[in-house]
């Protein structure tokens, strides 16, 4: 197993990466967001260690980037940050499992263990993007921390659309998801539906966009922009 440890506490860090060698754990560490983030899209890593307070991003920020982007990999937050307000909000973020300050190493590995052994093997149980997260355990989307409220269409269009983050998704394929085969539905009710939909994401930082030719797409948007509704 190989790891990819973000902490800035060198101390701490030097300990970690000595004693989980020991078990034959590879670790690959970073002390800050940025550079935890280069070596995360050059790398090929089994599961993400991930402390809070970063010198240069808070962790919750730097995970929130990550899976907007795409990447899915375990992520286990260890932070002497133990209340109960972060950890459902670490785990509303995207972090698939949290760990306090201090910690005894015998728990810590065996935490790491089962992250790599049920993220193999295994479609995503989650997948994000900006804020809009689709559990698929509960066939359900999370719009930050709020439930988002879909017809079963809607819900068809954005399962289709996430599970395709930053590509397009011809019409004609997307439809065929939204609408079952016997449908009386015209050419145009698929765009009909994603009106629907991008209302529901105004405001937000995720938007669904048309690609003239190849069809439609669901992307995050950069940093400080929302999405805007579409015409009523």
């Amino acid at each position: 197993m190989r790891i990819l440890l973000i902490e800035d506490e060198m101390e701490m860090a030097a300990w970690l990466i000595r004693a989980l060698k020991q078990s034959s754990i590879a670790v690959e560490h970073a002390p800050n967001g940025k550079l935890g983030k280069a070596l995360l899209a050059g790398g090929s890593f089994d599961v993400v260690v991930l402390d809070l307070q970063l010198p240069d991003q808070h962790g919750f920020d730097w995970l929130r980037d990550i899976r907007a982007h795409g990447h899915h990999l375990p992520v286990l937050i260890l932070t002497a940050q133990g209340s109960l307000q972060n950890r459902v909000e670490g785990l509303h973020r995207g972090a698939d499992d949290y760990l306090t300050k201090p910690f005894e190493l015998p728990e810590l590995e065996a935490r790491l263990v089962a992250l790599h052994r049920r993220s193999q093997g295994r479609s995503q149980a989650q997948i994000q993007c900006a804020s809009l997260r689709f559990d698929s355990n509960h066939q359900t989307f999370w719009l930050s921390d709020t439930v988002l409220s879909l017809t079963p269409r809607e819900h068809a269009a954005l399962e289709v659309l996430i599970g395709r983050i930053g590509a397009p998704v011809g019409k004609s394929k997307l439809a065929s998801k939204v609408f079952p085969q016997d449908s009386m539905a015209g050419p145009d009710a698929i765009e009909q539906v994603l009106h629907r939909v991008r209302r529901k994401l105004h405001g937000s930082d995720v938007r669904i966009v048309t690609v003239r030719g190849l069809g439609y797409m669901l992307e995050p948007l950069p940093a400080g922009q929302t999405a805007l509704p579409d015409p009523a």
